[in-house]
């Protein structure tokens, strides 16, 4: 397992979003300058399409070059190309639409109407991560630079939900999901051992909603009951909340200031 979890807090989940961009182009910028590009595994919902809309709107966001740039999504709801409730369709509009991405270099999770059911969806994603892995990343996938999951109020991470067979997966990397208590029920996900072999896992969660569960997370839960428990990095796990996100978590783990 990697360092214990870091935490950063911020007022409020606007401030969260804008420092958690300027956080993203510096570490997209620095892996560019290092390797001649950087990988980059966005998450959907609230607080991932808050931290892309923030992208959008930072002036800084020029410091990148977007045509050397990699993205992949942690998980995906199966449900047809161009459906709003994708993330891939949310992060078209909330950024991706804007910048000068290389087609080639941006890999949704394939659609309900294409020539895959979920679990045959999720085996071509995980082709492609593994064609896409070199010698130099030690496994079938490739070692992001960074990997985005938002916290969802019941511990949930990308589509792994407590219990479900998916977040016990110890050797595929990439799985259909089936059953899911939160709609739609057929979605794709990343497994664990996927998650970890970023360099950063970042933990994004603002609202009171998610503060049972950041607490739950970070007071020693285990994996299966509570899937965020388990997602870490390699090098860097970072914890991205507001004040109302952080407003259970013990004494000891509470930074001594908030950003």
């Amino acid at each position: 397992m990697s360092a214990a979890p870091q935490l950063v807090v911020h007022r409020d989940k606007e401030l969260m979003a804008q420092a958690a961009a300027a956080r993203l182009i510096t570490k997209i910028v620095d892996a560019q300058s290092a390797r001649g590009s950087a990988s980059v595994v966005l998450t959907g919902g609230r607080n991932g399409n808050g931290l892309l809309a923030a992208l959008h709107a930072a002036p800084a966001r020029d410091a990148v070059d977007w045509g050397r740039l990699d993205l992949w999504w942690g998980d995906e709801r199966f449900l047809p190309d161009g459906d709003p409730e994708r993330n891939y369709t949310q992060a078209k509009e909330a950024l991706l639409d804007a910048v000068p991405l290389d087609p080639a270099r941006v890999h949704p999770m394939p659609a309900s109407d294409g020539l895959f059911e979920a679990d045959a969806a999720a085996e071509a994603y995980a082709a492609e991560l593994a064609n896409a892995a070199g010698p130099e990343d030690h496994g079938p996938v490739p070692t992001f630079d960074v990997l985005m999951l938002g916290v969802g109020p019941d511990t949930h991470v990308a589509s792994l939900f407590p219990e479900l067979p998916a977040v016990r997966e110890t050797e595929r990397t990439v799985v259909g999901v089936h059953g899911a208590p939160k709609p739609p029920p057929t979605r794709t996900t990343l497994t664990l051992p996927a998650i970890r072999a970023a360099r950063e896992v970042w933990l994004l969660a603002a609202g009171e909603d998610k503060a049972k569960a950041a607490a739950i997370a970070l007071s020693g839960a285990g994996e299966i009951q509570a899937p965020a428990a388990g997602a870490y990095g390699r090098s860097r796990t970072l914890w991205l909340l507001d004040a109302a996100a952080a407003s259970q978590l013990p004494p000891e783990l509470y930074p001594p200031a908030v950003a």
